[in-house]
């Protein structure tokens, strides 16, 4: 019978151990899955590497702190509900430097520890005595360290006195690298997005800067409108009798060119704040007329006629009004500045939009009838710091990818014949 049992155990070891496999690789997909979907949001990645860890290492709880100024603070605990309430609300949110997380992380090493109530010496502090009271006997903390910095503690609990296995330590030490890798990584992105929206902000203070003509006429138009109005009505009110009904046309005229004022001014507003992105159903073609009433002076004053064909019943799209303005906005004065040269040509711009039900979305096109693009700057047209204009920062056609690619869509460029070039990008329908 002994023999039977033993051949039985020894059988059942192999299988144990390619099912212990498959766990361990499964909830390292699920952790890769969760950095995968979440580059901007750290909390749902926590929580997956807190739910493989407690899970595969048998723990019933699993905390993780990152460091700041004051210690280490608590941002995720996942496990068992009834001892993570109790870890909410009696261990602090904030362990202070030089409580017992903060030690353990500035030793740099894993630390375990069987049995908290048989912690003595300096170890045993306040801390220790409330994660005690909380439930928690027996504890595994891992440092997270980059270039042997403190970024954080990450650690697991049990509430039975039930020492961790070197196999469960080795583990558990996996999963605190890979919360070290999401740390970095995220925070790389979070500074490149930054990055990105500090030069897209500079790109259209920039392009703003030169319709400073073309903005002050499109405002002081209707200034100069409602000061016509009012001057009308105060002669309808002296004439003898008064012309009251005339008087209430005007007074109606001038609130009407106070609110167009106020309407240009808003979307050049809208245009410098530093705000973060947002995707909002976007109606593209309102979007893009308010763009062309802002372009519509420096078009004038280069002599470029401006022709739109919009689609009807066009969807909204999915994005943020204002990036999306942008792109526009670079786009046509691009388009105006590369016909500026041309004495003698035909300047005309041609914005349209129409549905793309293969792509899902809408299809916006800028056509001018400039020079053209020459097979040189046709391949490098999108590149960062690439530009043909001797004053150009060489950033506006990079962002305006960037900002498509981030909503989903593409950009490009193409040459036309005789002459000129079209720009087109697809968005999303809503």
């Amino acid at each position: 019978m002994n023999e039977n049992v033993h051949r039985e155990s020894t059988a059942s070891e192999p299988q144990d151990r390619v099912t212990e496999l498959i766990e361990q690789q499964t909830a390292i997909s699920e952790v890769l899955r969760a950095i995968a979907n979440s580059p901007h949001d750290l909390q749902p990645i926590f929580d997956a590497i807190l739910d493989s860890a407690t899970r595969l290492c048998r723990a019933d709880s699993g905390a993780l702190r990152l460091s700041e100024e004051g210690g280490l603070r608590l941002v995720a605990v996942r496990g068992d509900p009834f001892l993570v309430s109790q870890v909410w609300s009696l261990i602090p949110v904030l362990a202070e430097k030089g409580s017992l997380p903060d030690r353990l992380a500035a030793s740099r090493l894993p630390t375990h520890i069987p049995d908290f109530t048989a912690v003595e010496g300096d170890l045993r502090d306040d801390f220790c005595i409330t994660v005690v009271n909380a439930g928690l006997r027996t504890g595994l903390f891992v440092p997270l360290l980059k270039d042997n910095e403190i970024v954080g503690i990450i650690s697991l609990g049990r509430k039975q006195v039930q020492p961790f296995t070197d196999k469960q330590i080795s583990l558990f030490r996996d999963f605190a690298a890979q919360a070290t890798i999401a740390l970095e990584s995220t925070r790389l992105e979070r500074q490149y997005r930054e990055a990105q929206m500090a030069l897209a902000r500079a790109n259209r203070v920039a392009t703003m800067g030169q319709l400073t003509a073309s903005i002050a006429h499109e405002v002081n138009q209707p200034i100069t409108a409602a000061v016509t109005y009012a001057l009308a009505a105060r002669r309808f009110l002296s004439a003898n009798p008064p012309n009251f009904r005339e008087v209430d046309d005007a007074l109606s005229l001038i609130v009407k060119e106070g609110n167009r004022a106020g309407e240009v001014v808003e979307r050049v507003r809208a245009l410098f704040k530093k705000v973060p992105a947002r995707k909002d159903a976007v109606a593209i073609d309102d979007a893009i007329l308010e763009v062309i009433a802002l372009t519509r002076t420096e078009a004038a004053n280069n002599s470029v006629s401006v022709r739109t064909q919009f689609a009807e019943g066009l969807p909204r799209v999915q994005g943020d009004r204002v990036q999306l303005q942008q792109v526009m906005l670079n786009l046509i004065v691009n388009a105006i500045q590369s016909m500026s040269g041309d004495e003698d040509g035909n300047r005309e711009l041609q914005i349209s939009i129409d549905a793309v039900p293969s792509e899902g979305g809408v299809r916006v096109g800028v056509r001018d009838t400039g020079p053209g693009l020459s097979p040189e700057s046709l391949s490098r047209l999108f590149e960062p710091f690439y530009t043909t204009k001797p004053e150009g920062m060489g950033i506006g056609l990079s962002i305006c990818r960037s900002i498509i690619e981030a909503h989903g869509g593409r950009l490009w460029a193409i040459p036309c014949e005789p002459q000129g070039a079209l720009f087109q990008f697809t968005i999303p329908a809503d």
